[in-house]
């Protein structure tokens, strides 16, 4: 597809391949500050009957993060060449894409841009867009978003100390939002604040309308980063998607209700 060598893609990103050789594949991609570690207890469910992928966007986990150039991740587009890269490497057809927070829409534009390459998308904590606009709700006013990108800028480990609890919703499980923060903390800063920019600016709402694969919306009923109200807009938004709304409060609900997430995955894969 792209010119680009096998080997290089899947160290790039650090993809890993496990489970059934011979099962279709799911690919499991993570959300921002997050790497493939978050799906730990998501993705071995699947192993048994699926052939499962696990990779780290540049700057993330094990990634290769000399491979970073800004002008290529300037936007979700660069996050979404290198979803599609991995799968051609793997040549990898008829895919389950899962997406976790910002992966979501990576996964939108990459099924958007290959739709014959994907059997179904599963978006987690979907959203479209961050910031309020006119009738739209996206949960924050663009001067929360600025304040929330300044304090990042100026502080990346404090900042993920401060607000991996907030993100991870479970306040009766501290140790939870503590998992959050040491993933955050691991994340490339320099990298981390360019993907916090692209993340919580970006505005993907017209992309939807464009999804012709199957899709599964999984909301969490409370989540201050992607309210349920964004959950049903973008299923409202995607032709044919379907919504489920998870008992789980928080937006790593793949954390938190990692057995819930994976029953209703299973159900619409059925």
């Amino acid at each position: 597809m792209t010119g680009v060598a096998t080997s290089d893609v899947l160290q790039r990103n650090n993809v890993r391949v496990s489970g059934d050789p011979a099962g279709r594949v799911i690919i499991f991609a993570h959300g921002f500050g997050c790497s493939q570690e978050t799906w730990g207890l998501v993705a071995p469910d699947f192993e048994r009957d699926h052939r499962v992928v696990l990779f780290d966007y540049v700057g993330a986990g094990g990634s290769d993060r000399s491979a970073y150039r800004r002008g290529k991740y300037a936007s979700l587009d660069g996050y979404a060449t290198d979803v599609l890269e991995i799968l051609d490497a793997l040549d990898a057809r008829d895919v389950v894409f899962v997406g976790h927070s910002v992966s979501a829409m990576v996964g939108v534009l990459a099924a958007n841009r290959e739709p014959e390459r994907f059997r179904a998308l599963v978006l987690v904590g979907p959203s479209p867009r961050y910031t309020n606009d006119g009738a739209y709700r996206g949960g924050f006013e663009r001067a929360d978003i600025d304040a929330l990108l300044d304090s990042l800028d100026a502080n990346f480990i404090a900042w993920s100390r401060a607000t991996a609890p907030m993100i991870m919703g479970t306040p009766d499980r501290p140790e939870l939002g503590e998992r959050l923060a040491d993933t955050f903390c691991r994340f490339d800063p320099v990298i981390a604040r360019d993907f916090a920019h692209v993340t919580f600016l970006s505005d993907n709402r017209e992309d939807l309308a464009a999804v012709t694969v199957p899709t599964l919306v999984l909301q969490s009923r409370e989540d201050v980063i992607a309210p349920a109200e964004v959950g049903r807009f973008v299923h409202a938004a995607i032709p044919g998607s379907r919504l489920r709304l998870l008992e789980a409060t928080g937006h790593v609900p793949i954390l938190s209700a990692a057995d819930e997430v994976i029953t209703e995955i299973r159900q619409f894969l059925t």
